[in-house]
């Protein structure tokens, strides 16, 4: 007779607790009601990418001494070089550069080991194409400067730190307020 009634104990109280959870993720979903929405009309509408975004790489021809660097950090050995060794004066020398962005990972190892800094990072991120074999970039489509988002007259661009003002963060839960002990100005810190 006592376990049964321990059972039921025990049942009520999970119901409960999951009634609880239940009412929590209502909650969540209530307060999203209220927001605005953020949609971005993309062929119309770009966002700006960070200064730090890794998109297209761009290979500068003349910089590059054929060390074979970026082939060796790459994670699947992707960077294809082609290089003649100049007996002569002991050197090497660059024939041609490809990448694949088909297989690209867009680790930016490349980019970070390259001890002439003939490799950089773009804001090109629209590299989608109908053919697999068109995502093959030699040197020559490697060199070419990509048109910057923020030029482009046509285009209207949304600022990344406008588009998280909004109200993306507003009321935000893990988001809380601190204050710099320098200035007494108050910071905005998500966890």
């Amino acid at each position: 007779m006592f376990s049964m009634v321990t059972g039921f104990r025990n049942y009520g109280q999970r119901a409960i607790r999951a009634a609880r959870y239940t009412g929590q993720g209502f909650v969540v979903t209530l307060d999203h009601l209220n927001r605005l929405p953020m949609t971005i009309q993309y062929p119309y509408e770009k966002p700006i990418p960070s200064e730090r975004f890794r998109g297209r790489i761009h290979f500068e021809f003349d910089k590059c001494i054929a060390c074979e660097v970026c082939v060796r950090v790459c994670p699947i050995n992707l960077p294809v070089v082609d290089r003649e060794l100049k007996k002569s004066i002991r050197k090497k020398r660059l024939r041609s550069y490809s990448i694949d962005f088909g297989v690209c990972i867009s680790c930016g190892n490349c980019v970070e080991y390259c001890p002439t800094n003939c490799l950089s990072m773009t804001e090109e991120y629209e590299l989608s194409t109908y053919d697999r074999h068109e995502s093959n970039y030699d040197q020559i489509a490697l060199g070419r400067l990509p048109l910057s988002v923020s030029r482009d007259s046509t285009i209207q661009t949304v600022s990344s730190s406008s588009y998280l003002s909004k109200g993306v963060m507003e009321g935000h839960p893990d988001s809380r307020t601190v204050t710099n002990a320098a200035d007494r100005a108050p910071i905005r810190k998500i966890d």
